[in-house]
């Protein structure tokens, strides 16, 4: 409508990422890769099925937000500047607030052995993936833990916070990037993410 201002975005604290997704989402999920262009896949995957998504470039960033955005399920990439998958994976487990936190590991090659057992992550998802297969493992984890899906604007009444990977008030687009994690060649329009593989 002609004349109407959009919302402004609130803030959980200065430089915390966006609460993004739609009303009556099916979970919010965390997702940690420090690959803009995988995170932002990944994050408009999981939002076309519903799910509120917020996003960390690495293991450090995300164990800096992980309480106040309290997701439902974490993706992490495994070789990250700062600190890594593996040992990000860890601290969420010795943590009382997020050991039952769901921790879906998305990367290249196999699963590292030290993140298989009780204190690991709760399922890997190997690069290039199908995003149908990552959207529905994040699915299954949500139902099998029995946890309260993530209500618009964070589960204790707070507002949404800042994402570096989308400026204040803009609201959640395609990423200018084809499935496959290839940028689409200057002047053509993105693809709108479909069962092609991410890696």
């Amino acid at each position: 409508m002609a004349g109407k201002k959009p919302a402004k975005r609130g803030r959980i604290a200065r430089g915390a990422p966006t609460i993004s997704g739609v009303t009556g989402a099916s979970g919010r999920v965390l997702v940690v890769d420090d690959n803009r262009v995988i995170r932002q896949l990944i994050r408009v995957n999981l939002e076309l099925e519903g799910f509120e998504v917020v996003t960390a470039a690495d293991g450090a960033e995300c164990l800096e937000i992980v309480h106040s955005v309290r997701p439902d399920v974490v993706t992490l990439d495994v070789v990250m500047p700062r600190l890594d998958g593996v040992r990000t994976a860890a601290r969420l487990r010795a943590d009382a607030r997020t050991r039952d936190v769901g921790i879906v590991m998305v990367s290249a090659g196999s699963p590292p052995e030290s993140v298989s057992g009780p204190g690991g992550v709760d399922a890997y998802v190997a690069k290039p993936f199908e995003p149908a297969l990552l959207v529905e493992t994040v699915r299954r984890l949500i139902r099998r833990g029995g946890r309260t899906p993530a209500q618009p604007g964070g589960r204790q009444g707070q507002p949404p916070a800042q994402d570096p990977d989308r400026p204040a008030g803009h609201p959640a687009a395609h990423p200018p990037a084809h499935p496959t994690g290839h940028p689409h060649p200057e002047g053509q329009p993105a693809a709108t993410p479909g069962p092609g593989p991410c890696s």
